[in-house]
């Protein structure tokens, strides 16, 4: 059999996932891709590889997998439980998946999209530039049992790396930036938009999420009637009941309700994985801020692998112990000055 990771069970949201198609928005695709961008910007550390190689997205629950090879893994996202033939594995981490063995993901303990990584990457068929699944454009589907994901040549071989992950999984604050439909809204009303607690309502996918304001809606002085226009991941939508809805990977490529703002891309998996019943706050920011966080967000993504430490392990789940190199470096003691 050729290497690849055969799918025993899967949760109802697990697709393979990269970055994305940009580029398609005037033939009526949107970018699609991952949720949580940053997680792959984490696997890839984690894992010693290129960013744009795809992975496992499992929105709530993972599933059981099985290597056909000895492979590397990583553990990204949404924190899930998860083991390897029962022996428990730390989130946020690399970790050796030998041929045979059982992976098994059990649902977020916080957040919502975890992400499984592989050495080498998921190899299966690009489409239109890309590996990710996009099923509100009818692009892949989602992974049943007895799915068999071919892996790409793995050329790294270290393990037991861990990474401090990223609090992006309770909510908090949210950076938006105006748009030219802002204008729309009276200023109390966008005064009131920046000061509303909102909590991420059980509504809400990959194509956007709705945000439950702790209070009224919003109104603009358009109303409902703007024109359809070009929207893109990260527009905020205020529809007809005046609640906001965040645009995200999936989303339509035009749309008509009135925009309030857009949330930063780099606050946007935030959003993303704020499970229902997060609060929320959003808060306006002057173009040159959030420029600037952009800058630190992207600094920060190139600097992961230096942030890179190792996992203490317990000796009692090191199955092949006497493989691992544990004395280099040790001497005798009776070596001359």
């Amino acid at each position: 059999m050729t290497r690849a990771l055969i799918v025993h069970q899967a949760g109802p949201g697990v697709t393979v996932q990269d970055l994305g198609r940009p580029g398609y928005l005037a033939y009526g695709l949107s970018r699609g891709g991952a949720a949580d961008r940053l997680a792959l910007y984490e696997g890839a550390a984690l894992l010693g590889q290129a960013v744009d190689s795809a992975a496992l997205e499992m929105a709530g629950m993972g599933g059981t997998f099985e290597a056909t090879e000895d492979m590397r893994i990583a553990l990204t996202g949404a924190p899930m439980r998860a083991s390897i033939d029962g022996a428990a594995l730390a989130w946020n981490a690399s970790h050796p998946l030998h041929a045979g063995a059982r992976l098994t993901i059990g649902p977020a303990t916080a957040g919502v999209y975890g992400y499984l990584h592989v050495g080498g990457g998921i190899a299966t068929q690009e489409i239109l530039g890309a590996r990710s699944a996009h099923l509100a454009a009818g692009i892949g589907a989602a992974l049943a049992a007895g799915d068999t994901l071919p892996v790409g040549p793995d050329r790294g071989r270290e393990t037991g790396l861990v990474l401090d992950a990223d609090d992006r999984f309770s909510g908090g604050e949210v950076r938006v930036v105006a748009g030219y439909q802002t204008g729309m809204f009276p200023d109390e009303e966008v005064a009131r938009f920046e000061e509303t607690r909102f909590t991420r309502d059980a509504r809400g996918n990959r194509m956007g999420v709705r945000l439950a304001p702790d209070g009224r809606g919003f109104a603009s002085r358009a109303g409902l009637t703007v024109l359809s226009e070009a929207i893109v991941p990260g527009d905020i939508q205020v529809t007809g009941d005046g609640a906001p809805f965040v645009l995200m990977s999936e989303c339509q490529t035009t749309g008509g309700y009135p925009r309030i703002g857009a949330v930063l891309p780099c606050d946007l998996p935030r959003v993303a994985q704020a499970a229902p019943g997060t609060a929320l706050r959003l808060r306006f920011v002057p173009s040159d801020e959030a420029l600037a966080a952009e800058r630190r967000a992207a600094e920060a993504r190139d600097g992961l692998r230096r942030r890179l430490t190792h996992l203490t392990r317990d000796p009692h789940d090191i199955r092949d112990l006497l493989s691992y190199q544990l004395i280099s470096g040790v001497i005798a003691g009776n070596e001359e000055e």
